[in-house]
């Protein structure tokens, strides 16, 4: 399996009828230049990024409304089979959009909502797109499941390889959190800890893309498939809202994709008649220690000047982010921004987000309800238009950020005085 597009534009693999349902092409989003559907990320002309093109058909909610409760409802504008129902998969999705009152009082906002996809399978949002990923790589023969990960998607990869029978191999910085290490050796015996951060990962995984065959890595030779699963979330919560766009909606931005994707979906729904158009707002969230995308936007320029990432939100933590000029452009164009945070204001974030909505979110997810505390703050998101944050993961995933911080507020005698004297009663 090549890990770049060749000269010659077509796969050398016979495909299945519909093995990509209503998908059509692989388009450049800088020239426009299209090739045929297969392991191909980079266009052959410009060497500009690939996403998938469709030919939808005539889709009705009743039609999304009937499907099952997970993100295969979307399947016909998703680039997979129409009996991807069949294949064992994790079948993520469809998670739960909270209305966040408390937040929203304590911040000052009318009305907020909190997408949580932290109750997904492998509790983050990376089930969505693995499932995306793991599809292309069956319809293109792979025999190697794979990815380079900051954490997450090495959890949701070896977890949807086991689930479907394929091998896997996931590698990630040997600095990552805990937990995540022992989320993905729990589902694969192949984990590989790499000496270096997440773009030393990355790079490691394209050079294996290009010299083994066989080989599926969702975020680099599948890539335009594997983000394709992001947009699930922008139909799940036009859906959830009733059919409607939100006003704003604050994004973390690691690789930027999520963010690009969602922005896409609701495009999508917008030219589907699923929706009404209307204006709405798309803010990206960063860390401070890992915030190329956020300078670039204050700078006010479009190139992305790679960092090393030092920040305790590692999912978060890619110095080279790929889709982060597409982050600017979306940002911009809707009248967003990016915005970036501090280690301890996302440990302060996470807190706040536990103590007033019951949700124990991550690092991810604490920049992205710093960020909005910030945007609110600072005058650049309106407290008074209906607005959506998206949680990514859950908090079990990195204790150690605020394992520090919280605790028992005491430790008494198992007697009633022993009680009183704490003054909780």
């Amino acid at each position: 399996m090549s890990a770049v597009a060749p000269a010659v534009e077509h796969t050398d693999r016979t495909l299945r009828e519909g093995a990509f349902g209503n998908a059509t092409s692989l388009a450049c989003r800088e020239c426009g230049h299209r090739v045929d559907l297969g392991p191909f990320y980079a266009c052959p002309e410009c060497f500009g990024p690939l996403e998938v093109a469709y030919d939808f058909p005539a889709v009705t909610r009743e039609d999304i409304e009937a499907g099952p409760r997970n993100i295969w409802r979307y399947k016909a504008l998703l680039p997979v089979p129409t009996d991807i129902e069949s294949s064992p998969n994790t079948e993520p999705g469809f998670t739960r959009l909270l209305e966040a009152k408390n937040l929203a009082a304590e911040l000052g906002l009318t009305r907020l909502w909190v997408k949580d996809d932290s109750t997904n399978p492998t509790n983050s949002f990376k089930d969505r797109v693995v499932a995306c990923a793991l599809s292309a790589a069956r319809e293109l023969g792979a025999k190697v499941f794979a990815c380079p990960s900051t954490g997450n998607l090495a959890n949701a990869v070896a977890a949807a390889g086991a689930r479907a029978g394929m091998k896997t191999v996931v590698f990630i910085p040997s600095n990552l959190e805990q937990p995540k290490q022992v989320n993905s050796a729990v589902f694969t015996a192949n984990l590989v800890a790499v000496d270096g951060n997440y773009d030393d990962v990355n790079k490691l995984a394209s050079e294996i893309a290009g010299e083994e065959d066989g080989w599926a890595f969702v975020n680099v030779n599948v890539r335009p498939f594997y983000a394709e699963g992001s947009k699930t979330l922008g139909y799940e919560i036009a859906e959830q809202l009733g059919w409607r766009l939100p006003d704003q909606i604050v994004i973390p931005v690691a690789s930027g994709s999520q963010l690009t994707k969602v922005h896409k979906a609701f495009q999508e729904l917008v030219k589907l008649g699923l929706v009404e158009d209307k204006p709405y707002r798309v803010f990206g969230a960063q860390a401070e220690g890992c915030s190329p995308v956020s300078v670039a936007y204050k700078a006010g320029v479009d190139a992305i000047r790679p960092v090393k990432p030092d920040t305790i939100a590692k999912s978060l933590a890619i110095g080279n982010p790929a889709d982060g000029i597409y982050v600017l452009d979306v940002c911009r164009q809707t009248g967003g921004a990016v915005e970036d945070v501090t280690d301890d204001e996302i440990r302060a974030a996470i807190v706040l987000l536990a103590r007033t909505e019951g949700i124990f979110t991550e690092t991810a997810g604490g920049t992205t309800t710093a960020v909005l505390k910030k945007l609110v703050e600072s005058g650049q998101l309106d407290p008074a238009l209906e607005t959506v944050i998206i949680n990514t993961g859950h908090g079990l995933k990195t204790l150690d950020a605020v394992s520090g911080s919280v605790g028992p507020a005491a430790t008494i005698a198992p007697t009633y005085s022993a009680f009183a004297a704490t003054g909780l009663a």
